[in-house]
């Protein structure tokens, strides 16, 4: 169909399966703030409640916003490692100099052997510090780009490999635009107004993004500026790309609103800001606590919770994105202890997966390019586990209900396709038999661990389902259980 700049009209468009298929995606923070790769070590969740989270931002993305806060941590690193004189901007020849050592193709490769479907590329982030050499260069800085075509060379490698390729794209945070530093939520929305020719540069860097770099995914973090109509961008892009998704990040405020918000308590903007955990809460209400609806103020694909998860099935398509460690662009502080644990991470993607969710896992380059040790590790580890459990998360949909457990504790997960049901336990079994409480099979049910071929005893036991399992299994952060028929519910 073709589409219309409204919001009827583009409100017709539906999550493609390819989307929903996919699962896992890759998100790339690198940039300006990767050559000094600072930030303080802190978990984000809990730092968002504290009165000092943007002068102690655990975001090294952030770096230069935090710089500018007096006394920040930040600012006394940057002072004591580069002097009084060095200013953010003296970074530009220094990641382009790094920039030379990378090879997109082996970037790709490693992303594709964690099992991701697609990547998506920061091309500019708060910073207002581009990765690609736009037609539209920045008016407030010369020379503000990278010296390689990051944006192109990437996603030529991406789609080489079979991946597909989107863009995220800071729309109404740009502080080479609005140089005021952020240390609290009413200064968050005040950084929003944005002088009127950075307007016409935002949409001109999208349509340069559609056109020149083809993408399949668009973006947008934080809100876009008023003054545009969204809609020409959400039609031009689904006319040219009926396949592709667009995230839920591009309210828009009108300045007299910001303006009006800031008569209000900030107690009052943490509440709203934090809407992501009113609609679980929403959820856990609900009789029935299955499948939830999410309501729609604007349009979008697919919902973004940051470093969040939830207890019930959505109805909408979503997508959480987070760091493995606390940060997104690189931090040379994070150690070992500071990332999530293999098994951490793919049981945390299992339950994503069951309520409908993709995982969009963030990696953190050094200047140069090279994903931290610790990062790539748990990027083959989760690839090697879907080597051999692929089949019960690509091309799946949620079951009736997301979660359950054996008699001895073990959490449970399940999805299914349009043939097969899967029970994927999270943890090994304590001994050769388990039991899933409050689960029926039909009775010429087969059932097989995905990693064997042989089919496994099991027999109906009241409401619950009793399984044996080989003791010669590998240990392994979670086991994939097929069954065919599925349950008819």
């Amino acid at each position: 169909m073709q589409y219309e700049s409204n919001l009827k009209s583009v409100r017709k468009h539906k999550v493609p399966d390819w989307y929903h298929d996919a699962k896992l995606g890759i998100f790339i923070h690198w940039g300006l703030f990767s050559v000094p790769g600072f930030a303080v070590k802190r978990d984000y969740n809990e730092s968002r409640e504290e009165e000092d989270h943007f002068t102690q931002n655990p975001y090294a993305e952030w770096y230069l916003n935090t710089l500018r806060i007096q006394e920040s941590p930040t600012q006394k690193y940057h002072r004591e490692s580069y002097g009084e004189d060095f200013s953010y901007d003296d970074f530009v020849p220094i990641f382009n100099n790094e920039i030379l050592k990378w090879n997109p193709e082996d970037m790709a490769e490693l992303f594709k052997k964690a099992g991701a479907q697609y990547v998506v590329l920061v091309t500019k982030h708060h910073d207002g510090f581009v990765l690609w050499p736009s037609k539209y260069p920045n008016p407030k800085k010369e020379n503000y780009h990278a010296s390689r075509d990051i944006v192109g060379e990437l996603s030529s490698a991406v789609k080489s490999k079979g991946m597909k390729m989107g863009f995220y794209y800071s729309g109404v945070l740009d502080w080479s635009f609005n140089p005021n530093s952020i240390i609290t939520e009413k200064d968050m929305l005040m950084n929003q107004i944005m002088p009127s020719e950075y307007l016409e540069y935002a949409n001109n860097h999208w349509y340069e993004l559609i056109d020149k770099y083809e993408p399949i995914i668009l973006w947008n973090d934080i809100g876009y500026p008023w003054g545009t109509n969204i809609y020409e961008i959400f039609a031009y892009f689904y006319n040219k790309y009926p396949e592709g998704v667009i995230n839920d990040r591009w309210i828009q405020m009108h300045e007299n609103a910001i303006q009006a918000l800031q008569t209000v308590p900030s107690e009052t903007i943490k509440k709203a800001e934090s809407y992501m955990l009113k609609w679980e809460e929403r959820a856990l209400k609900r009789k029935k606590n299955k499948k939830t609806r999410v309501r729609k103020a604007v349009h979008y694909d697919f919902l973004t919770p940051e470093y969040l998860s939830f207890k019930v099935i959505l109805d909408q398509k979503w997508e959480t994105t987070r760091g493995i460690g606390n940060s997104f662009g690189y931090n040379k502080l994070e150690t070992e202890d500071d990332y999530m644990t293999s098994e951490e991470l793919i049981r945390m993607f299992i339950d994503i997966v069951s309520k409908n969710g993709n995982l969009l896992l963030n990696v953190g380059p050094m200047a140069d390019g090279t994903i931290p040790e610790i990062q790539k590790q748990r990027l083959l580890d989760l690839g090697k586990w879907l080597n051999g459990n692929g089949e019960a998360i690509y091309r799946t949909r949620p079951w009736e209900r997301a979660e359950g457990t054996t008699l001895n504790g073990v959490e449970v997960r399940f999805t299914q396709n349009s043939e097969a049901f899967f029970i994927i336990l999270l943890d090994k079994p304590k001994d050769n038999k388990f039991t899933v409480k409050s689960l029926k099979l039909e009775k010429n049910s087969c059932v097989n661990l995905l990693s064997l071929e042989e089919n496994l005893d099991w027999k109906q036991e009241g409401e619950n389902l009793t399984i044996s399992i080989p003791e010669r299994i590998e240990d392994s952060p979670a086991y994939s259980l097929k069954v065919l028929p599925k349950p008819d519910y």
